[in-house]
């Protein structure tokens, strides 16, 4: 629970660090590295909680992301992200190839989600979600963040999971 915590501490932060980055600060996606790592470290129930509660928090605290239907979406997306990550991570063996394999699979999981609740919310609105905006969103928009979480979260995890480290965690 503690560690969560402080998963959905970094989630509440990451922004304001990576925003200080001009025009890619954004597209870093730092909501989504906290997430992974929550999901991997602490399981796919803590995952999940971190992953819906962090876009949300930080909406109805700071106003950004937008509640509607920005953050609503991301929170489908982000919970996604924590449950799939923490699911394969628990089922696979610990090791590298398996560790990206499970990240991969988190990260599509987690942009088709966000595409059907962008689709709902959208359709809620009365305006379209056409298959163009999902791939500018989920892929175009998102690559800086997708390079980076496929290069910093699997050595965060496999440093993480490393049995010395594990020790002190219990």
């Amino acid at each position: 629970m503690v560690l969560s915590a402080m998963f959905l501490a970094l989630a509440f932060v990451m922004p304001f660090l990576t925003g200080q980055i001009p025009e890619v600060g954004a597209m870093l996606c730092p909501l989504h590295i906290p997430v992974l790592l929550c999901g991997f470290i602490c399981g796919w129930p803590w995952g999940l909680a971190v992953g819906f509660i962090a876009p949300l928090l930080r909406s109805f605290v700071l106003t950004m992301p937008p509640l509607f239907p920005t953050a609503v979406c991301m929170a489908f997306e982000l919970a996604s992200y924590g449950a799939v990550s923490g699911l394969m991570h628990n089922f696979l063996p610990r090791k590298k190839p398996y560790i990206y394999c499970s990240l991969l699979t988190a990260m599509l999981v987690g942009r088709f989600v966000w595409g059907v609740a962008m689709m709902v919310c959208t359709g809620i609105n009365g305006s379209g979600f056409t298959f163009a905006a999902f791939i500018a969103g989920a892929f175009t928009n998102a690559l800086p963040g997708i390079i980076v979480q496929i290069v910093l979260v699997p050595i965060l995890v496999m440093l993480l999971d490393n049995p010395k480290i594990s020790k002190l965690r219990d």
